[in-house]
């Protein structure tokens, strides 16, 4: 495709996350987005086909990001504590510079359906899953004490509702959160 029409289709997968985390993914209509980005429905559905395709564009791309993040960190950082760091700095701040799409992604990916909701979920435990095995890591090699089996869910939430109130350009950056977060919890998970 053409970088005008990629250009076009970012911009109006960016207002639709705008909007979904305004309103929501049901009370957002596809006329609503049409008025917002100026294209009338024909030219709105050759950027993005369906309401539930934006949907998921939406939801899959940060998610995708953090991915490619935690799978490069796997390969290039072997000390669990330090992989947990890089995580936990891109994580925050991928959330602050993207909260409309992370927005969307914690409050309506659960409207997906079939396929796409199945592929979002796999990505997400693959995401996951980088972060337990950083901890299992920790604790084999005696960083970590032995963990509660939902650590990594609990540890991710405390990252995860960030959403809500984190900015780019707050008084400290994210990745100052990030390190002040894990601070907390390392102490408390200290062999």
């Amino acid at each position: 495709m053409s970088d005008k029409y990629d250009a076009n289709r970012d911009r109006v997968l960016q207002v639709a996350a705008e909007l979904f985390a305004k309103s929501g993914y049901h009370g957002t209509g596809i006329a609503d987005l049409g008025t917002a980005v100026g294209l009338g429905r024909g030219a709105l559905y050759h950027y993005i086909g369906s309401k539930e395709a934006i949907l998921y564009e939406i939801s899959s791309r940060q998610l995708a990001q953090m991915n490619t993040v935690a799978d490069e960190l796997a390969l290039s950082e072997a000390d669990p504590e330090k992989r947990l760091r890089g995580l936990a700095r891109a994580l925050m701040r991928n959330i602050a510079e993207h909260r409309a799409e992370w927005t969307v992604f914690f409050r309506e990916y659960h409207a997906l359906t079939d396929e796409r909701r199945d592929r979002i979920i796999v990505e997400r435990e693959r995401y996951e899953s980088h972060w337990r095995n950083a901890l299992e890591q920790g604790i084999r090699d005696g960083h970590f004490r032995v963990l509660p089996r939902l650590m990594v869910k609990g540890l991710l939430g405390m990252f995860n509702y960030s959403y809500l109130w984190i900015t780019p350009l707050g008084a400290e950056t994210p990745e100052e959160i990030a390190d002040e977060f894990l601070d907390a919890v390392i102490i408390g998970m200290r062999a």
